[in-house]
C-alpha cells in the first residue's frame, strides 16, 4: 500500500563496490534473502547503529569488528533478525563472518553481518552458509537492483537512490553516490526494522566520512517515524571506495555533504512512502522554535499521535487532535496565542483557536491528497525542523497482527 508509486530509479554503479544477491531460503523458499557486498581495499567505511539496548547479535559483532579492522565485506540476510537470540545468536553471526572470510581470504573482522526479520527466532545458519558461494558468484558492480530486493521484509517495493555530481574544480571528474534502504514498520531509527547501505567512489578519509554520515543521517533516517518503535537491528553504512580519485577534504566537504544528504533523504522518505499500511505521506514542519530540540519535540509528538494518525487515515480534518498534541509536547512556557497551524497551506489554528478564515470544507479538501504537510509555527525562535511520517490504518494493524503467520 505504498504511497507515491515512484519507480525504482536508475542506479549508477560505484567503482570498487560490488553486490551479489541470492536465495538462502531463510524464511521463504526461493525468495531473494541473502545479499553480499564487496568493498575494494583502501576504502573508508563508516557506520551507525540502533540505540535499542536489546540490539541484535549482528549489531554487536559489527561494532566489535569495526573497532579492529576496515571492512571488506557486508553480509545481509532477511527473514530472521538474529535478535533476542542470546549467546547462540552471537556464535551464529561470528560463524557467518568466519565462513565468508575463509572463502574470500580476508580476516573475520573484515566482514560485517546484518540481519533483519523476525525477532527471537534462531538464525538458520546452515542455510545461510550454504548460500554463500552463490552470493559470491553473483557479485557485480551493477547488482544494486537485485540487492535492493534482497534486503526487503514487509516492504512492498525496493528503495534506491543514486546521483552523480561534478565537484567544483575537479572537471571532468564526477563523483557517484548510490544507495539502497529497507524498512516499512518498526520505524523510528535513532542512530541510532531499517537498513541502509550507501557507497560513493569519492576518496574520503575515515574521520570526514564519519562526520558526513552523522550529519546526513541526522537529517534523514533520524527524521522519520512510522510507529515510534526503534528496531533492534537499525544500521546504516557509508562506504567511500576512492576509485574516482576525487579527494574530499575540508575545502569541498560541505558540497559533498549536500549531495550525500539528497540520497539519504530520498532513501529515508522512501521508507515512509512504503510504511506498513500507509495511505498518506506526511511532513510535519515545525518552525520558529527556540532550538532544534524544541522543534523536534513538537514534531514527533504530532507525528506519533495515534489520534492524529488515524484522522489522517480517514482524511478527517479533526484539527483539534493536532492542537492537543502540540499542547502536550512539553514546550516550556508555550504561549498558545502565538501558535499557528496549517494543513496543506490551509490555516486552521491561530490566536489560540480556530482560524477565522477556516471552513470545514477547506479542511476536508486539505486532508484529501496522498501527500500532506502539517505546518506548525511556534513564533518564539528561529529554528525549523521537519519529520516525515504516515497515517495509521486498519492495514497496519492487520500486517502486524499477522506478522508471524
Amino acid at each position: 500500500m505504498a504511497t507515491g508509486n515512484k519507480p525504482f530509479p536508475k542506479m549508477h554503479p560505484v567503482a570498487g563496490f560490488a553486490l551479489g544477491t541470492t536465495s538462502a531460503g531463510i524464511k521463504t523458499p526461493g525468495r531473494k534473502d541473502l545479499v553480499l557486498m564487496q568493498i575494494q581495499p583502501q576504502a573508508s567505511v563508516a557506520a551507525l547503529f540502533t540505540q535499542n539496548a536489546f540490539c541484535a547479535a549482528p549489531v554487536v559483532v559489527c561494532r566489535q569488528h569495526l573497532s579492529t579492522d576496515v571492512p571488506r565485506y557486508l553480509l545481509v540476510n532477511t527473514g530472521n533478525a538474529n535478535a533476542g537470540t542470546g549467546e547462540q545468536g552471537l556464535v551464529d553471526a561470528q560463524r557467518s563472518c568466519q565462513a565468508l572470510a575463509e572463502r574470500q581470504g580476508v580476516s573475520p573482522q573484515q566482514v560485517l553481518p546484518f540481519s533483519t526479520g523476525v525477532i527471537g527466532e534462531p538464525l538458520p545458519i546452515e542455510k545461510l552458509l550454504a548460500a554463500l558461494p552463490a552470493a559470491v558468484d553473483a557479485l557485480a558492480e551493477e547488482g544494486w537492483a537485485d540487492a535492493a530486493d534482497g534486503i526487503l521484509t514487509t516492504d512492498t517495493c525496493a528503495k534506491g537512490a543514486s546521483l552523480q555530481y561534478q565537484p567544483i574544480g575537479t572537471e571532468p571528474k564526477v563523483v557517484t553516490i548510490t544507495g539502497i534502504s529497507k524498512g516499512s514498520g518498526m520505524i523510528k531509527p535513532n542512530m541510532a526494522t531499517m537498513l541502509g547501505f550507501v557507497a560513493t567512489d569519492a576518496q574520503v578519509d575515515s574521520e570526514l566520512l564519519h562526520r558526513a554520515l552523522r550529519l546526513v543521517t541526522n537529517k534523514s533516517f533520524n527524521r522519520i517515524t512510522v510507529d515510534s518503535d526503534t528496531s533492534t537491528n537499525d544500521s546504516v553504512v557509508l562506504v567511500a571506495t576512492g576509485a574516482s580519485t576525487v579527494v574530499i577534504d575540508e575545502s569541498n566537504f560541505e558540497e559533498f555533504v549536500s549531495q550525500l544528504e539528497k540520497v539519504f533523504i530520498e532513501l529515508a522518505q522512501a521508507i515512509i512512502r512504503d510504511g506498513e499500511g500507509a495511505t498518506k505521506f506526511v511532513s510535519v514542519v515545525v518552525d520558529s522554535a527556540v532550538d532544534s530540540e524544541e522543534a523536534l519535540k513538537v514534531a514527533y509528538t504530532v507525528a506519533e499521535s495515534p489520534l492524529v494518525k488515524t484522522a489522517l487515515a480517514a482524511s478527517d480534518a479533526n484539527w483539534g487532535r493536532i492542537l492537543a498534541a502540540v499542547g502536550r509536547a512539553g514546550v516550556d512556557n508555550l504561549d498558545v496565542s502565538k501558535v499557528s497551524i496549517s494543513l496543506n497551506e490551509v490555516l486552521i489554528v491561530e490566536r489560540g483557536g480556530r482560524a477565522a478564515s477556516y471552513s470545514e470544507a477547506a479542511g476536508v479538501q486539505a486532508m484529501a491528497p496522498e501527500e500532506i504537510s502539517i505546518s506548525i509555527s511556534l513564533n518564539r525562535g528561529n529554528t525549523s525542523e521537519t519529520v516525515w511520517t504516515t497515517d495509521l490504518t486498519y492495514e497496519y494493524v492487520r500486517i502486524n497482527a499477522e506478522y508471524r503467520t
